[in-house]
C-alpha cells in the first residue's frame, strides 16, 4: 500500500510530458513542482495545438460536432464537450467562449432525443440523468446556464442516495454509471459557485451511495459488481474516456476531485488500482469502448496509457496525502 506522496519515477514522467499539450499541463500541475506561470503557458497551447485545436476545429457552422446534440458514436457534440473538460480546455479562453456561443446559440436536441425534447437548447438537456448529467458537467465547466437541469437532477435522486436512468421505467435501485455522471455534474456546478445547500447534500448523498459499496461492491452481500448489467463494462477495467460507464478509477478520481477524506471503504478499490501499475511504473489502458473517436487519445486497449497513468498517480497521491495527515 502506498502511505506518502510521491513523484512519479523520472522516466514515467518524461513519458508522460511527451505527450499532447492537453495531459503535458496537468502533469505539470499535479505531478510537478513547476511554477504556476509555466503551467499556465502549456495550458494555454490546448486551443491551438494537438488534441485540443482538432476538436474544435471540428465543431460545424451549426455548433455541432457529429452533426448531433448526442450520438451512441461517441462523436457527437455531448462527447466532444465532455472530452474538452476533460483535457481542461481553458473556459475564459476566447477558443472556448466562440465553441461554446455556437452551442449554446445554435443546437437543439432535434433527431437525437425523446420528441418532447426537440426544441431544447442543448443545455436545457433532455430526459435521462445519465445524458443530463454530462450536459451539465460540461456545461457548468464552461460557465453555461445549466441550472434546469440540476434542478431536474435533484428531483430525480432515490431512496438509496444515487440516480437511475431506468428509474422512469420503475427502477427503485441507483445506477453506478447514471450516478457518476450526475456526481460530476454536481460538482462541477458547486466548482462553478452556483451550488446550494441542496446540490450539497444531494451530492454528499450520492457519494454516499458508492462508498457504502465500496466503489464496486453491493452493498447487501459484499460481493464484487463484476458487470454493468446494462452496458456490459467491468468496473475493475479503466477507460479513457469513460463516456457514461463507471469504473472504480473514475469513481476515485471523482472523491480526489471533491476533496473526500478518504477512508477504510476505499481501500479495496485503492489496492485495485495500485496493482494495475506494470513494472515500468504505468497503466494500460483496459478497454476502449465502441464508436468513433473524434481524436486520437491513447495508443489502443492493452497498451500502456498516458491518461490512465496520471489518472492513477493523482488518485494514488491523494489517498496517500489524506492518510499521511492522521
Amino acid at each position: 500500500m502506498i502511505c506518502q506522496s510521491q513523484l512519479p519515477d523520472h522516466s514515467v514522467f518524461e513519458w508522460l510530458l511527451d505527450a499532447d499539450p492537453a495531459i503535458r499541463w496537468q502533469v505539470l500541475r499535479d505531478l510537478s513542482t513547476a511554477p504556476a506561470e509555466t503551467i499556465a503557458a502549456e495550458r494555454a497551447r490546448i486551443a491551438t495545438e494537438g488534441m485540443g485545436a482538432q476538436l474544435l476545429a471540428l465543431q460545424a457552422r451549426d455548433g455541432r460536432w457529429g452533426g448531433a446534440a448526442w450520438n451512441c458514436g461517441w462523436n457527437s457534440t455531448m462527447h466532444v464537450l465532455s472530452l474538452l473538460r476533460e483535457i481542461g480546455l481553458d473556459a475564459a479562453s476566447a477558443a472556448a467562449q466562440r465553441a461554446l456561443a455556437r452551442v449554446s446559440d445554435r443546437v437543439t436536441w432535434q433527431g437525437c432525443g425523446p420528441l418532447e425534447c426537440a426544441d431544447n437548447r442543448f443545455f436545457a438537456g433532455e430526459l435521462e440523468p445519465c445524458i443530463n448529467g454530462q450536459v451539465a458537467a460540461s456545461g457548468a465547466y464552461f460557465g453555461q446556464d445549466v441550472q434546469g437541469i440540476i434542478d431536474r437532477l435533484l428531483g430525480e435522486q432515490l431512496p438509496d442516495g444515487g440516480w437511475n436512468c431506468e428509474a422512469i421505467n420503475g427502477s427503485t435501485r441507483s445506477s453506478f454509471n447514471t450516478t457518476i455522471c450526475v456526481l460530476e455534474a454536481l460538482l462541477e456546478y458547486e466548482c462553478l459557485g452556483k451550488g446550494s445547500p441542496a446540490t450539497t447534500v444531494a451530492r454528499l448523498r450520492g457519494q454516499e451511495y458508492l462508498l457504502d459499496r465500496r466503489m464496486f461492491r453491493r452493498r447487501s452481500t459484499g460481493a464484487l459488481i463484476a458487470h454493468d448489467r446494462k452496458g456490459g463494462a467491468t468496473w475493475t477495467h479503466f477507460a479513457f474516456p469513460t463516456w457514461w460507464h463507471y469504473d472504480v478509477l473514475r469513481g476515485l478520481e471523482y472523491l480526489r476531485r471533491a476533496e473526500v477524506a478518504p477512508d477504510e471503504r476505499v481501500i479495496e478499490a485503492i489496492e485495485l488500482v495500485e496493482s494495475k501499475r506494470d513494472t515500468y511504473g504505468r497503466w494500460p489502458l483496459d478497454v476502449q469502448y465502441p464508436g468513433t473517436m473524434p481524436v486520437a487519445i491513447d495508443e489502443g486497449a492493452g497498451r500502456p496509457s498516458r491518461w490512465n497513468t496520471l489518472r492513477a498517480l493523482r488518485v494514488l497521491n491523494w489517498y496517500a496525502a489524506a492518510t499521511a495527515e492522521r
